[in-house]
């Protein structure tokens, strides 16, 4: 049994990943990279981690996103 299918993990398939490019992050989840630097500004965007020049966001740090998102939506 992979990590995707054991009970309590995400369905969110990573393709074996463990961090996306703001580029990916985007595609993903549906939103703009211009969204997504606006919801930075906000400070409502995902973790982000620097690794030499790039910009990545972990699959964690984009769960974590995604459940503050529905949070806030939900309240």
């Amino acid at each position: 049994m992979d990590r995707l299918t054991q009970p309590g993990t995400s369905s969110i398939q990573t393709s074996g990943r463990d961090a996306y490019s703001v580029d990916e992050f985007c595609r993903r989840h549906g939103i703009s990279r211009a969204y997504f630097y606006l919801l930075q500004r906000r400070g409502k965007a995902p973790r982000i981690m620097k690794v030499g020049a790039r910009t990545l966001i972990s699959v964690e740090a984009a769960a974590d996103w995604r459940r503050q998102m529905e949070t806030a939506q939900a309240a």
